[in-house]
């Protein structure tokens, strides 16, 4: 495939082979950012782990210290109404937001939470909620009895991360607008966490490689 002008410029900024310490990788992608908008900076892991084993899953939430730069839009499913709405929550109600889900295949929002005696309601919704990945999750924090904080957090930078089926994680940690001791401190949360949750099962190398790169710019590999 013939490569971009702009592409190219970015790839001759990369040292062919060089791993780069995070410091060193977020300044450099922000130079390989050449988009006319403001581009996604993402990091993508290939793990040393079996997928098919249930105790080698990757599931779970990161509260990145600067967020990611994407607006989230939370639906709160919750009798907790003056509560949700004051944390910030752009959506409130019971069965009557599941109504309008289900009969007008409303999906204007990003993240579903609830609080635990909902889950009766929210279990109904499985086969539309589930392929989509918004069914609300205990382990993600997104069914609590905490909605307030649950809805703070996810406003002020919660992702969730999740391995796919052949071991590879993708995580997006910010912007090119973002400054590069930002982005610095969001990767260094998403490489601790996926440390600290390494299967105990896992014999030698854990993380294969690492990358980091713009939406339309160069894989940066890192030295971790």
């Amino acid at each position: 495939m013939k490569q971009s002008k702009k592409y190219a410029a970015s790839l001759a900024l990369i040292e062919k082979g060089k791993k780069y310490s995070i410091d060193e990788a977020c300044a450099l992608v922000k130079k390989t950012a050449t988009a006319k908008w403001d581009e996604s900076i993402d990091v993508s892991f290939k793990l040393n782990i079996d997928p098919k084993q249930a105790d080698q899953q990757l599931r779970g939430t990161i509260v990145l210290p600067h967020g990611n730069g994407k607006t989230v839009r939370v639906l709160a499913i919750t009798d907790k109404v003056s509560e949700a709405k004051e944390a910030g929550a752009d959506f409130v109600g019971q069965q009557d937001l599941l109504d309008k889900i289900q009969k007008e295949n409303w999906f204007d929002f990003d993240v579903i939470v609830a609080t635990p005696n909902m889950m009766g309601l929210l279990g109904r919704m499985g086969r539309v909620l589930g392929p989509k990945g918004l069914m609300p999750n205990p382990k993600t924090g997104t069914v609590t009895p905490n909605i307030g904080e649950a809805i703070k957090q996810i406003k002020n930078g919660k992702v969730s991360y999740r391995n796919d089926k052949d071991g590879n994680l993708a995580i997006q940690f910010g912007k090119a607008s973002f400054e590069a001791s930002a982005l610095a401190d969001n990767l260094k949360a998403i490489v601790d966490t996926v440390n600290r949750v390494r299967p105990a099962t896992i014999k030698g190398t854990y993380i294969r490689t690492a990358v980091i790169s713009s939406t339309y710019g160069p894989a940066i590999k890192l030295a971790i």
